[in-house]
């Protein structure tokens, strides 16, 4: 079998007993070691490849949180806040207004030849707009014949036209639900918050192909954007999996150029805690190199920026109402029980403090049940979590990925208006879940903020919001701490540093290529790092070309 040996201006292996190397050795898509060209030499026959002379190779990243609908939503319009690059290259303006929102989706609208076809706007984001919401009426000026919807940059709203909600039965007076705000006139205002009500008027905006299950084109385009951002093993945290999809993945996957391994969670939606967990434990025999099967994702609450999520005591800082449950308790305590028991990990989902001290409770009750000592199951998000809570994790042999982007994209509103100054200064307290030994990672939760692990490395170290400001200086982290998250760090949480993570002997030959060296770079410049592509696998992809 032939061997190739990278020379790299750098390599970082992320192994601590040679944390950097000059050398690597690949041999059938994996490591075969790390080290000089005459350690590596004694291994027999090789081809020295210098391709990547000039450049920094480290662990291919790791995206612990994300879906792969970022790459199916382009099918659709962007009109989110901040400008966003599409899986090719090109930039779209962010909007400022509900009417900017309106005026880019009429201008899709005009492009439509089919009468019947939805349009599906996504990534808007009122927040910004000193949290003007958008109605029913705003999208009906798109168009009062079409099924109009907007998906907000949380995931956790929709936003529906009248057409919509007809379509979708909702259209009436009467509504006591509380995801379904209402105007004065008793009807529905359009707005749509949680799973359970969003779905079923989606469906008929757009969403049932891209909200959960991406389709060919959108994981061919996610993948692209992966290659952009040095990833080589993503999560697609949250699929509605069933034989179908999962027939899907592995042919879209398993072809010879695909560049990334997709770690695909089953969402608990659509079965009970027995079929869910039953039906996750019966797919790991259908993993490959490219696709890891048998994990579940669970959501427990909403997001902070859409005030949806539960919080604690004294709730939110503008005083809106508290947020909602996406789960009962009996439910999540019976999927933690079953999961243990059937040996499958399980990721939950909680923004607000209340929903994780929940999450907490009920792990520590399962595991009473059934006993693990390695389990990992992860909380996702975390944002709120408390000192005490942080430590409770740690005796439980809990593990966290914390969405260290939100400090950018929305630190300056959670300051002034979700959770006030106290509680944003120690949002996603990366810094204290080291301090108290708990498997850490960090993430994008793409599509809600773009995929890039070195921009989410910057946001943890620097913890900058949009306005520069540095919101809790003490939960910052260095720049070694921030690279091991997004490899090593994050293959921990997926129980998958057996595999990933680091570069060392037997491991999956998965590289990042960058122009420069991150840990040389100031810590400010983290996010501005090239990159050149990926090798996945011991397959070169250019970012350029892909």
């Amino acid at each position: 079998m032939k061997t190739t040996i990278y020379s790299a201006q750098k390599i970082i292996t992320m192994n601590p007993n040679q944390p950097e190397v000059s050398h690597v050795a690949v041999r059938g898509g994996r490591i075969l070691g790390a080290g000089t060209l005459g350690e590596l030499a004694g291994w027999g026959p090789y081809e020295l490849n210098e391709a990547f002379a000039d450049k920094v190779l480290m662990p291919g990243l790791i995206e612990g949180h994300a879906h792969s609908m970022e790459g199916a939503l382009w099918s659709f319009t962007y009109v989110g806040w901040f400008d966003r690059m599409d899986p090719n290259g090109k930039v779209w303006g962010g909007l400022k207004t509900v009417d900017d929102a309106v005026a880019r989706l009429k201008e899709a609208e005009s492009a439509l030849a089919d009468a019947d076809q939805p349009l599906l706007g996504w990534g808007f984001d009122p927040i910004y707009m000193d949290n003007v919401r958008m109605t029913r009426a705003d999208l009906d000026r798109v168009s009062d014949t079409r099924a109009v919807g907007v998906m907000h940059a949380s995931g956790h709203i929709l936003n529906v036209n009248t057409k919509g909600l007809e379509l979708a039965g909702l259209m009436k007076q009467g509504n006591t639900h509380p995801g379904i705000p209402l105007g004065d006139d008793g009807f529905p205002t359009g707005e749509l918050k949680s799973p359970e009500i969003m779905m079923p008027a989606g469906k008929h905006v757009g969403m049932d192909r891209a909200f959960l299950s991406a389709d060919q084109e959108g994981l061919r385009n996610y993948a692209r954007l992966c290659v952009r951002s040095g990833v080589t093993t993503s999560s697609d945290l949250g699929q509605q999996l069933d034989d179908d999809l999962v027939e899907m993945f592995s042919d879209v996957t398993g072809a010879d150029d695909y560049p990334v391994c997709m770690v695909a969670f089953r969402i608990n939606m659509g079965l009970s805690p027995k079929d869910l967990v039953d039906y996750t434990a019966s797919l790991r025999e259908r993993s490959t190199d490219r696709l890891e099967l048998g994990r579940i994702k669970v959501i427990a609450d909403g997001s902070i920026q859409g005030f949806s999520a539960r919080m604690r005591w004294p709730g939110y800082y503008n005083g809106a109402e508290n947020g909602l449950w996406y789960i009962a308790p009996d439910q999540l305590a019976e999927i933690f029980e079953r999961a243990l028991a059937a040996g499958v990990q399980v990721h939950t989902h909680t923004n607000g403090d209340e929903a994780t001290q929940l999450a907490i409770e009920t792990i520590e009750a399962s595991l009473r049940k059934h006993p693990d000592l390695d389990h990992r199951f992860t909380l996702q998000h975390c944002q709120l979590a408390s000192p005490a809570q942080f430590r409770k994790m740690a005796r439980l042999g809990m593990c966290v990925n914390l969405f260290a982007n939100h400090h950018f994209y929305w630190g300056d509103e959670h300051y002034s208006l979700t959770v006030g100054p106290e509680r944003a200064e120690r949002m996603n307290a990366c810094r204290t879940a080291l301090a108290e030994g708990i498997p850490m990672t960090i993430h994008s939760d793409a599509p809600v903020t773009p995929l890039g692990p070195l921009f989410t490395a910057w946001a943890a170290v620097n913890r900058c919001t949009a306005s520069g400001r540095v919101l809790g200086k003490n939960e910052r982290i260095s720049v070694a701490e921030a690279l091991y998250a997004i490899t090593l760090g994050a293959a921990v949480t997926m129980k998958m540093d057996d595999l990933v993570g680091s570069i060392e002997v037997g491991k999956r030959a998965d590289f990042a290529v960058l122009e420069d060296d991150p840990t040389k770079v100031a810590p400010e410049a983290l996010k501005d790092i090239g990159v050149w592509g990926t090798v996945q696998g011991g397959r070169i992809f250019e970012a350029a070309t892909i």
